[in-house]
C-alpha cells in the first residue's frame, strides 16, 4: 500500500480553540459526570469545535428538514475514498459494508455472526473496558491474551490462548483493538499478517475494532486489518466518531473481507435502522471534506504528547509514559508512586483531576491510569500540576 502522509493543513489547531469556561457549558458526559471543581481528562471526548465541513453538512440538512431515515451507500463511499487516500487501501468494497449504530454495537453484531452463546472471545489486555462489558452481556466468555511488556501482541501467549479457546472444537473469535486502546500501539503489517495466519490455523474468526484508525502520530502508518494477506475472512468496524469528535452522532460501518461477505449478508436488516441519519451525514462529510481539519488536530496531538512527556519527566518522573503511536489517550504506569491498584482514585480525591482507572482495562491495568490528551496544552499542564499536588 502507498500511503499519503499527514500534510500541513494551514488550518488552526482545534485543540487551542475553546476556553475552559466554554467547555464547561457542554452537557456531555466528559463535562457533566464530575463536580465543577474537577478537571476532566478521562472519557474519549475531544475538547475541540466541530470541523467546518461537518457543521456545514449538518446545518444544510437541518435547513432542509432532512432528518428522516438513512439510505444509500454515501458513508461507505466516503470511507473508501478516505482509506484509499490516507492508507493506500483499495480493498474497501462498498458492497461488503453495512451501516451499524456505532462501533461497539457493530462489534456485538459481528460476534453474533461468527460465535454462539457461551463461546470464547479473546482480547489483548489491558484493553478498552466495553470489550469486557459488551461481550459478557451478549453471553460470550472473555479470555485474555495479555500484551507483552513492550505493549505489543505477544504471539506465544496468543497462540496458547487460541489453542485453549478452541479446545473441543469450540467456535472462538478474537476481538482486535487496532490501534490499541489504551496503549496507542499501532500494529504493523507483519504483525497483522502473523495474526491472520495464527487465527486461520486455529479456526478463530477476527473482528477488528479500528475506530482510532485516523488518529496516528506523525510518521506512523496505520494498516487496516483487512488489507493484509490472510485476513480475507475478517470483519472490521470503522467510524469517523473518534477522529472528528462525533460520538453523539451515532453511525459506524461494518466491513467484511472477501471470505466473510456471506457472514455479513446474514446481518439482520433491523440493525441498519440504528444509525442516525444526521450521524451518517456528519461522518460522511468528515471523511470526505474534513482531512485538513484532521491534519491540524494530529499536529496538535503530536505537540501534546511531547508536552505530557516533558511535564511528567519534570514533575512526576516516577510515572512511566511511552507516548503511543495513535489515539489521543496516554497510558500512564503509576505503580512506582505507591498509590495502590487505583491511582486514579487518589488523583481525583486529592488533586481534583479525573482520569480513567486502569483496573477496568483488565489484566495489566492495575496501578495505571488513562489520560485524555485531546485538550489544550494549558489544561494538560494544569492536569499534571494537580496530579503532582495530589502527592504532596
Amino acid at each position: 500500500m502507498t500511503r499519503i502522509p499527514h500534510e500541513t493543513s494551514g488550518e488552526p489547531n482545534p485543540l487551542h480553540a475553546l476556553t475552559l469556561d466554554r467547555l464547561r457549558c457542554r452537557t456531555s458526559m466528559k463535562w457533566r459526570a464530575y463536580p465543577a471543581d474537577v478537571l476532566p481528562l478521562w472519557v474519549a471526548e475531544m475538547d475541540v469545535p466541530l470541523a467546518e465541513p461537518v457543521v456545514h453538512a449538518l446545518t444544510e440538512a437541518l435547513a432542509l428538514g432532512d432528518t428522516g431515515y438513512p439510505a444509500g451507500t454515501g458513508y461507505a463511499e466516503a470511507l473508501a475514498g478516505f482509506a484509499e487516500k490516507r492508507w493506500g487501501w483499495h480493498g474497501l468494497a462498498v458492497e461488503r459494508t453495512a451501516i451499524v449504530p456505532d462501533v461497539m454495537l457493530g462489534v456485538v453484531e459481528m460476534l453474533k455472526l461468527v460465535t454462539g452463546p457461551g463461546d470464547p472471545v479473546v482480547v489483548n489486555s489491558p484493553v478498552y473496558p466495553p470489550f469486557y462489558q459488551f461481550v459478557e452481556h451478549m453471553d460470550r466468555q472473555v479470555i485474555e491474551a495479555p500484551l507483552g511488556a513492550d505493549l505489543r501482541i505477544d504471539f506465544d501467549t496468543l497462540d496458547e490462548t487460541f489453542q485453549r479457546a478452541t479446545t473441543g472444537g469450540r467456535r472462538a473469535a478474537f476481538l482486535l483493538c487496532s490501534p490499541h486502546n489504551p496503549t496507542g500501539t499501532v500494529h504493523t503489517a507483519d504483525e497483522l499478517a502473523a495474526l491472520a495466519a495464527l487465527a486461520d490455523r486455529h479456526g478463530v474468526r477476527v473482528v477488528a475494532d479500528e475506530i482510532h484508525a485516523p488518529l496516528t502520530a506523525g510518521g506512523v502508518d496505520f494498516v487496516p486489518y483487512l488489507s493484509v494477506q490472510g485476513a480475507e475472512s475478517g470483519l472490521s468496524l470503522m467510524s469517523a466518531s473518534k477522529a472528528w469528535n462525533l460520538a453523539g452522532l451515532k453511525a459506524a460501518l461494518a466491513i467484511a473481507g472477501p471470505a466473510a461477505a456471506a457472514d455479513l449478508a446474514c446481518l439482520p436488516e433491523e440493525v441498519s435502522h440504528g444509525p442516525s441519519h444526521l450521524g451518517i451525514i456528519a461522518h460522511s462529510a468528515a471523511l470526505r471534506d474534513g482531512t485538513a481539519w484532521l491534519d491540524a488536530l494530529l499536529a496538535g496531538l503530536d505537540d501534546n504528547r511531547r508536552l505530557l512527556k516533558d511535564l511528567l519527566a519534570e514533575q512526576l518522573p516516577a510515572i512511566t509514559y511511552r507516548p503511543g503511536d495513535a489515539t489521543y489517550l496516554a497510558w500512564l504506569d503509576c505503580r512506582a508512586l505507591g498509590l495502590g491498584d487505583d491511582p486514579a482514585d487518589v488523583f481525583l480525591r486529592r488533586g481534583r483531576v479525573a482520569l480513567n482507572s486502569g483496573i477496568p482495562f483488565g489484566t495489566g491495568g492495575a496501578g495505571h491510569v488513562r489520560l485524555n490528551l485531546a485538550t489544550s496544552p494549558e489544561l494538560i499542564t494544569e492536569g499534571v500540576r494537580r496530579m503532582t499536588a495530589a502527592l504532596g
